[in-house]
């Protein structure tokens, strides 16, 4: 759904200019002035203004440095009268995307509102994709400076460069894939390819072939061989996330190739050679699983040559402000919204909350904020939205 804000003091324009929108499939929203336009630019989200220059209590261009003053990004596009194309080309030099005159051309209101648009949603992509590089090329920053972070990064610092094996633990939502990566990317196999298994994701009798691959015909719907992910990750890092979900028999599988450097693919019978270091995570008590027969006791040692615990966001409520902070400003971007902040109380507040989700909870939690809240996020904000214990 795309939003379209339209500001003139003339309802037969703003009339006319709905009329035409809507018919083209956008939601059009109404402002008659501009002080009532700033505040629903304020408290909404608009994918295009188009915003009249004559306008009493708040013209244009005084809207315009408003607009601009306050970070928002939508584009805008200024309507002129006859004699105002001078005014117009200084509306454009204070950032407007574009101008149209009146009475309004349909081809030329059309054009220009398609352009805006595509615009903003070139921008917003770029951003997406710049993300997206920057975290494939350093996005595995672990934020926060508590004692129990800082330990972390110690030994992550500490194992990344050898070949060991580490046992990633901690409650769902702390971040023990960050870690896996963080570890992977700075090893000696960072530029051969990190593979991510959920092994709770998986059902159990489609796990071995996704772990060890499969030869045709292997089962009904093998109509080809299948590499695997140990041989995905060759010479690189395989990463088996909630490794306490997996099967017993594929355990003993896991627990082969970890021994051998060997495995066998479903269905075949060559033995092929793998070269992979192998990073595993669990939400689980590895330890109460063995005792219950639910985990092999070898694969855990194979595993657990060393052993990393991520802290729950409950334990590192310092981080709190840090984390709270880092994604306010990625989700502004990211949403196209003009940046926000947190008051100090907020922050506090924030501190107040029992995070049972931990780190995906908060990010959650800071989305719900920038696009509910106000320019300044507060204490009762975080009261009202984040459901404090």
């Amino acid at each position: 759904m795309t939003n379209i804000l339209i500001i003139d003091d003339e309802k037969s324009i703003r009339n006319t200019l709905k009329e035409i929108l809507e018919y083209e499939k956008y939601t059009v929203h109404e402002a008659e002035d501009g002080i009532q336009g700033l505040e629903k630019i304020k408290s909404g989200k608009y994918d295009l203004i188009m915003c009249d220059i004559k306008m009493p209590k708040l013209d244009g261009l005084e809207l315009l440095e408003k607009i601009m003053d306050i970070g928002v990004e939508t584009p805008v596009v200024m309507i002129s009268g006859h004699g105002n194309v001078e005014t117009a080309v200084e509306a454009i030099k204070k950032g407007a995307f574009d101008y149209i005159s009146k009475p309004l051309d349909l081809n030329r209101l059309l054009i220009t509102v398609r352009n805006a648009i595509d615009k903003k949603e070139l921008v917003q992509e770029t951003r997406k994709l710049k993300r997206k590089i920057n975290e494939k090329i350093g996005g595995t920053q672990i934020i926060g400076e508590s004692e129990g972070i800082k330990r972390v990064k110690d030994m992550i610092s500490k194992v990344a460069p050898s070949d060991a094996r580490v046992l990633i633990t901690g409650a769902n939502g702390t971040g023990k894939e960050l870690v896996a990566r963080s570890i992977h990317e700075k090893s000696n196999r960072s530029s051969a390819p990190f593979i991510e298994v959920n092994c709770a994701a998986i059902p159990s009798e489609l796990i071995e072939s996704e772990l060890f691959g499969h030869e045709k015909g292997a089962f009904t719907s093998a109509i080809k061989d299948r590499k695997g992910c140990f041989e995905l990750a060759e010479g690189g890092t395989l990463f088996l996330d909630e490794i306490g979900d997996m099967s017993l028999s594929a355990q003993a599988k896991v627990l082969r190739a970890l021994q051998e450097s060997k495995i066998t693919r479903v269905g075949g019978e060559k033995e092929i050679k793998v070269n992979v270091r192998v990073l595993a995570a669990t939400n689980k008590d590895l330890v109460k699983e063995i005792s219950e027969n639910n985990f092999r006791e070898d694969l855990y040692h194979r595993l657990g040559v060393i052993l990393i615990h991520v802290p729950s966001l409950n334990e590192r409520k310092d981080d709190v402000p840090i984390l709270a902070n880092y994604f306010l400003e990625q989700l502004c971007q990211d949403h196209g919204i003009a940046n926000k902040t947190f008051d100090k109380a907020a922050l506090e507040e924030l501190k107040n909350v029992n995070w049972t989700g931990n780190i995906r909870e908060l990010r959650n939690i800071v989305e719900r904020l920038i696009i509910l809240c106000d320019k300044i996020i507060t204490a009762a904000d975080i009261k009202l939205y984040a459901n404090p214990k």
